[in-house]
């Protein structure tokens, strides 16, 4: 990074780093096992404006509050040695730094058309700090979400749907953190399987396409006609030319012939294996998984060592569905793709609350004997093993 690189940045900041920051999201790392991501945002510390990081190293979260002219330098330094994006939220507008693999900067930004709200006073960044920030801002309507009942036609949240509009915000989080994985150059096709009513799809699709402006195509599958119907006519009035709804089921769908990203949110037990296949085959780069109602193993699993656990029905039934998604995840790691499994939604609102996020990467995992082992150990042979790694079988 050059001088004048580093003058652009600096300027950037200089711009949005003020108590109307929402947060700051650098991602892309350059090394794989050091600082997978930071997150700043903006408090009040014994009346000073501060700056909070949480950098994430592997499974564990460090906090550091700077004030300005180290957040400056704490964010310019990164992503001249550890990342190659930054992107910026704020209600002035946002920003983005880039910085391809050989060093070369390109820095965006795009200030709010409609005159901004009154920067928030120092003094009151403590209240603006308690209010949850989210991607869809509560107070700007947006259609889909009206349509479907989430939000009222002024913006706000209706008090009955607020899970849903956290799950739905929750879930863009997601999609915010693998945008890295996507060229926004060129098309990416995106496949949501058993999308049922498609918030979460007409979510994806405005964030991508209308917030991001990424050239995405996005189909939605589901074995109920009436869902599809509808769905494809909402698509329609809001003029979403790239989204489509097909009626189908996972196993046997043909569609297309490649995809860029698959979700599949709730499939019920093996559904998700079969979805997980597909996605593989198509060489997806993205996986976001959400599994549900986890049978197979339930019925399988006989372990001597643990039968005095397993006599407990509803202590079977949630091991046996943890065990399920690990043994996905580290199929899937087998299979090229750098796993993680992480919580979608707080326990609280429901306990199926997993998210299996897959990024290929393209080196497999030498844990086949690991798996193995751990299928010996339960004496169950799970139909994502079937499916994408028969070679562990007995």
């Amino acid at each position: 990074m050059n001088q004048e690189e580093r003058i652009q940045i600096e300027a950037l900041l200089d711009t949005f780093l003020n108590p109307s920051l929402t947060r700051i999201i650098l991602s892309n790392p350059c090394e794989a096992d050091k600082l997978s991501k930071s997150r700043l945002r903006p408090l009040l510390i014994k009346g000073s404006l501060m700056f909070q990081a949480e950098e994430q190293v592997g499974k564990q979260a460090f906090h550091r509050n700077m004030d300005m002219a180290e957040t400056k330098a704490y964010v310019t330094d990164l992503l001249e040695h550890a990342f190659r994006q930054a992107e910026i939220q704020s209600e002035l507008g946002s920003g983005q730094v880039l910085v391809s693999k050989k060093g070369k900067v390109t820095v965006k930004k795009k200030m709010e058309q409609t005159p901004p709200r009154p920067m928030i006073a120092p003094s009151k960044l403590m209240e603006h700090n308690r209010r949850k920030r989210y991607i869809l801002e509560e107070g700007r309507p947006v259609p889909f979400l009206v349509d479907l009942g989430v939000m009222t036609k002024d913006g706000k949240v209706v008090n009955s749907h607020y899970d849903k509009y956290r799950q739905i915000n929750r879930f863009l989080e997601f999609i915010e953190d693998i945008l890295p994985n996507l060229n926004q150059e060129e098309e990416t096709t995106i496949i949501d399987f058993g999308c049922g009513k498609s918030y979460l799809t007409f979510a994806m699709y405005h964030y991508l396409k209308e917030l991001k402006g990424y050239p995405v195509r996005i189909i939605g599958l589901d074995l109920k006609q009436d869902v599809i119907d509808n769905c494809s006519r909402l698509a329609r009035a809001y003029g979403y030319e790239s989204l489509s709804f097909c009626h189908g089921d996972i196993a046997s769908y043909e569609g297309v012939s490649h995809v860029d990203m698959v979700v599949t949110l709730h499939a019920c037990d093996t559904a998700t294996d079969y979805a997980l296949e597909k996605a593989v085959q198509w060489g997806a780069k993205v996986i976001l998984s959400v599994p549900c109602c986890q049978h197979e193993l339930n019925r399988q699993m006989s372990c001597d060592l643990q039968k005095p656990m397993l006599q407990y029905g509803l202590l079977k039934e949630r091991m046996a569905a943890l065990y399920t998604d690990g043994i996905r995840a580290q199929v899937l790691e087998y299979r090229g793709y750098r796993t993680q499994i992480l919580e979608f939604i707080d326990m609280e609102h429901t306990p199926k609350n997993i998210l299996i996020r897959a990024v290929y990467q393209g080196k497999e995992k030498d844990n086949k004997e690991q798996i193995r082992d751990l299928l010996a150990f339960l004496q169950a042979e799970p139909a994502i093993v079937r499916l994408l790694a028969p070679e562990m079988l007995p």
